[in-house]
């Protein structure tokens, strides 16, 4: 009964004659062999095709016996653009049956063809050794775990292997059962010879060797992270994670039993890229794509040519590409991987975020000029054509000699006969200026504040026949004349700060003595080392000029009294103080640059309350109904959208109309 039972359920397919084939499938048949089969070769191509008449022709190809259940049915597309041998179309239709769900059990002489779901229910293989290729055929291999707990190996495994398989573990004798394709029961083999070793240290080193140590530590921890409370071990009891980028190594401590999981997890990410060259888009931050371009070209380059040293018999010459995007400020890599790797790491070092420099300066001069002058000239009558002419005064003297001060003159004939002079000058001058300027570190910045002032170089007049000048012209040169200062900084160990400077202070001075425009130019260079917040004088001058001048009659001069009648006296005094003075200070954070600006807007802010508060009208001068613009308000680092107004007295208000 049970012979009749199995008679029934199963169709025994063996190699029956092509004319019992429907028409259809006869036609395909005759197409897709395009190699006889006594050749040894056949090129198998199915479009659409029921599944049974791929088992007929691999059963007239191979000479095996299959014994189809009757739930194999489907339809089934092959296509091949070479010839294969027995063997190799062996391994296609067995592909072909996994992709549709059904394998094959080897049962004596004949094969059956059952669901995947069932097969490893039936007597399949049962492997002793790795297998060192891999197949499709589902086969059963019993692996003897030698460091860890077959039991901790269950979770982690399980995972990775398809529903139909099956995972079994035997405590006892420490070891798992897995019944799957021979392809992926090669890969969980791998995984677990990384897994299972020796864990009895409280640190271990695993090397990685495609992955790179600090990425995947970012992604375990990372993983960590989101994975909650539950399950976690204790505090103090959690595996720690430390990636060294030297050596391309996961320090990895902590409970033997607790890294067990990681250790896989490693083992299962650290894969090999697909191609030698990888391609890889960075984004950078901080710094410039152009600027990091040539340096890493030069590191890649390098470390391409040492490669090639220590592989002189490769063939295959690797890629290597490093390009700029500067409208999304990224890098396009690509590198071998650990090239890639290194060139990473430097990326990670470069591409931070710079510290700034605040540089404020004061720049003060002091000037106290005092003049004196008393004297006598007196001439008598200029000659016209010959005569004598008398006088203490050369050439002449005239109403243009009489200055600011005590002036008695003699006038007569149309001339100024003589002029008694006392006059005494107090000139004092402060100025101060404060230029600041914000940079970043090693990079130059520069203020000026001045005006462009012109120069004349030269000029040309021609005279025509009328006596009158005709095509007058003048060459001008313009030159900045002012405040100037530039810096340069450059943070080194311990908040010290190097400072280049260049400093100039000028100013367009006018002299009687000479025709045009003079200027006063005042200039620093200098390398300085000053601490953060530090103030520090950079230099200065001090400058003291006395200079007395006596023009007087000789030997009547001299005479005493009278001798005042035939001398004049001048005497001035000059003294200069000029000191620079600079205090950097090092901006790391957002709120020590929120600190200086709020200090520097409410500064400013203040002066103009100030103006607006201290007119005389509460407004404008001759507009009363105006007021006094104000800068809005800072609120949380960011002005307000609503500009304030400098506040107004009792009597603009009293001008306005209601």
């Amino acid at each position: 009964m049970l012979q009749n039972l199995e008679k029934s359920a199963w169709h025994v397919r063996t190699m029956r004659p092509l004319s019992r084939l429907p028409r259809l499938q006869l036609l395909i048949l005759t197409l897709v062999i395009s190699v006889p089969v006594w050749a040894g070769t056949l090129t198998l191509n199915l479009n659409n095709a029921d599944i049974r008449v791929l088992i007929n022709t691999v059963s007239e190809m191979t000479g095996k016996n299959f014994i189809v259940d009757p739930r194999v049915k489907g339809k089934v597309t092959v296509i091949s653009s070479s010839p294969s041998n027995r063997d190799h179309i062996y391994e296609i239709f067995l592909s072909v049956l996994k992709v549709h769900g059904f394998a094959v059990v080897p049962s004596g002489d004949v094969y059956k063809i059952v669901p995947n779901t069932i097969a490893k229910q039936d007597n399949i293989r049962t492997l002793s050794e790795v297998q060192i290729y891999g197949t499709d055929e589902i086969v059963t291999q019993v692996i003897e775990v030698k460091h860890v707990s077959a039991s901790q190996l269950l979770p982690i495994l399980r995972p990775l292997m398809p529903q139909q398989a099956h995972l079994g573990v035997h405590a006892s004798s420490n070891t798992l059962i897995i019944s799957d394709t021979i392809a992926n029961l090669n890969r969980i083999m791998g995984i677990i010879s990384r897994i299972d070793r020796i864990g009895n240290r409280e640190v271990e080193v695993i090397p990685l060797v495609y992955a790179t140590a600090a990425d995947l530590v970012q992604v375990l921890n990372s993983l960590r992270s989101a994975g909650g409370q539950k399950g976690q071990p204790p505090p103090g009891q959690q595996p720690t994670l430390v990636a060294d980028p030297r050596t391309n190594s996961i320090l990895l401590g902590g409970n033997p039993e607790l890294r067990l999981e990681i250790r896989a997890l490693i083992a299962h990410l650290d894969t090999p890229v697909t191609m030698e060259g990888n391609t890889e888009v960075i984004y950078l931050r901080y710094a410039q794509a152009k600027d990091l371009m040539t340096v890493l070209s030069g590191i890649g380059t390098k470390q391409l040519e040492a490669e090639k040293e220590l592989k002189k018999g490769a063939s295959a010459k690797p890629q290597f590409d490093i390009q700029a995007d500067e409208a999304t400020n990224a890098l396009v890599i690509t590198a071998p991987p650990p090239i890639m790797r290194s060139l990473k790491n430097v990326i990670n070092q470069l591409d931070i975020r710079r510290a700034q420099v605040y540089i404020e300066a004061v720049i003060a001069e002091l000037t106290d000029e005092k003049t004196a002058e008393l004297g006598v000239k007196w001439q008598s009558n200029t000659p016209v054509d010959k005569g004598y002419f008398v006088g203490t005064s050369q050439p002449s003297i005239n109403l243009t000699d009489a200055r600011v001060g005590f002036n008695l003159g003699y006038f007569s004939g149309g001339s100024l006969r003589a002029l008694v002079q006392a006059f005494a000058g107090d000139t004092d001058t402060n100025i101060l200026s404060t230029p600041s300027l914000l940079t970043l570190d090693n990079e130059k910045a520069t203020i000026h504040v001045g005006e462009n002032v012109p120069f004349v170089t030269g000029q040309y007049t021609t005279t025509g026949g009328s006596g009158d000048s005709t095509t007058p012209f003048q060459t001008i040169e313009r030159q900045d004349v002012g405040l100037k200062l530039s810096v340069t900084p450059q943070i080194n160990e311990g908040d010290t700060i190097k400072l280049e400077i260049e400093q100039e202070v000028s100013s367009v001075a006018t002299r009687a003595d000479v025709e045009g425009l003079t200027t006063k130019k005042r200039t620093l260079e200098t390398t300085i080392l000053v601490d953060d917040k530090q103030t520090i004088v950079l230099g200065g001058l001090i400058k003291d000029n006395l200079k007395e001048t006596v023009s007087k009659v000789p030997l009547l001069g001299d005479i005493p009294l009278l001798g005042h009648l035939f001398r004049s006296t001048s005497t001035t005094s000059n003294k200069t103080n000029l000191m620079i003075f600079l205090r950097p200070e090092i901006i790391r954070n957002r709120n020590t640059s929120l600190r200086l600006t709020n200090t520097k807007y409410n500064y400013i802010r203040q002066m103009q309350r100030s103006t607006g508060t201290n007119s005389k009208s509460g407004g404008i001068n001759l507009l009363p109904n105006r007021d006094y613009p104000l800068m809005p308000a800072l609120r949380d680092g960011q002005p307000t959208e609503v500009q304030e107004s400098a506040p107004q007295t009792d009597t603009n208000d009293n001008n306005q109309t209601n």
